[in-house]
């Protein structure tokens, strides 16, 4: 059979077609599930408001849960755990007219029942509800960010960005930076080294990726960089897609020194010099460090003259942290007879 001869543009309209094919199956998907989103809120506005009727009680949910599912067979949803979830729902989303327009009618099922367990507050509810849909956020890493009190972190890092970077830019890079940095996922000891941090946080670079935030796009780890004959290598590199500029980070064991910040402007000069381009935004560095004192760090920041940020990280979740002895606490108890 001869060959078929193609045009020389059906490579291109090939690849059109096909995105528009994927995004209009991401469109129907999401239609569908802001009807179901719709669906359960309505379900759950109906129980809520017999919940006071003593006749509404567990057995009423159970039976109705039991009747639902024996006349759609083919739906999970209508288990009675899931019956009460459509009822806290619409205790904690009071107005149907608008859910369809907020974030939460865009996330999945599971991300809302995460949100009614974890979170009493509403205007925490409709942050998280925000930044998962905003930011695509997988159920695993709407938990992480939870556990970790991201709303308190999220562009909390000290910076000097509002001074090197023009306004826009300046805000855009502010976001995407956060203080601390929680690296529950790794399963490293006490007094590791900047290697092994560095190598586990590789080794689980789909967890950091997500820890970093939407984004952010893994380019390398000890990059090396050749100044006339001398070489010099960046701990970790990544690329920002949507803000288009890369990212220099370091990593130091042990508390913020303010030669790091000279160290970290040095490679960020590198990588404005030898990578960037025309089209990108300009380079930021992020120097991340066991502990840190404020004051130094605001010194070391107006002293520096490229656009860094300064953040601490932590291997626990904050609750976590608070719950461990202090230093303090340890000495007396070792001094104790």
């Amino acid at each position: 059979m001869d060959e078929l001869a193609l045009p020389n543009d059906y490579a291109s309209v090939l690849v059109r077609l096909k995105q528009r094919v994927h995004e209009s199956r991401y469109r129907a998907q999401r239609r569908v599930n802001v009807e179901l989103t719709l669906l359960y809120w309505q379900i759950g506005q109906v129980l809520a408001e017999r919940t006071d009727d003593a006749q509404w009680g567990t057995k009423i949910i159970q039976r109705l849960s039991a009747d639902l599912r024996a006349e759609f067979p083919d739906s999970r949803g209508f288990s009675p755990r899931n019956l009460v979830y459509m009822r806290s729902f619409a205790r904690a989303w009071t107005d149907v007219t608008e859910i369809a327009q907020q974030a939460v009618a865009q996330l999945p099922w599971g991300h809302i029942t995460v949100l009614l367990d974890k979170l009493d507050d509403p205007e925490l509810r409709d942050w998280y509800a925000g930044q998962a849909a905003t930011n695509g956020w997988t159920r695993s890493t709407l938990e992480h960010h939870l556990k970790t009190t991201a709303h308190l972190r999220f562009g909390a890092a000290p910076t000097n960005f509002d001074r090197l970077l023009d306004p826009a830019s300046s805000d855009l890079a502010q976001q995407i930076m956060k203080d601390p940095y929680v690296f529950d996922f790794l399963r490293i000891e006490p007094g590791h080294a900047e290697r092994e941090l560095e190598q586990a946080l590789v080794e689980r670079i789909i967890e950091t990726l997500g820890e970093l935030g939407s984004g952010f796009s893994f380019v390398g780890r000890q990059m090396p960089f050749d100044v006339d004959g001398d070489e010099f290598f960046v701990d970790l590199l990544f690329f920002h897609v949507e803000q288009l500029r890369y990212v220099v980070v370091e990593l130091k064991v042990g508390k913020f020194k303010p030669e790091y910040a000279g160290q970290l402007g040095f490679y960020v000069e590198l990588v404005e010099n030898q990578l960037r381009r025309p089209a990108h935004a300009p380079t930021v560095g992020l120097l991340l460090c066991t502990d840190k004192n404020d004051r130094v760090v605001r010194y070391a920041l107006a002293g520096s003259s490229h656009p860094i940020a300064i953040a601490s990280y932590d291997l626990l979740p904050p609750a976590e942290q608070a719950a461990l002895p202090s230093e303090v606490d340890l000495r007396r108890a070792l001094d104790t007879p």
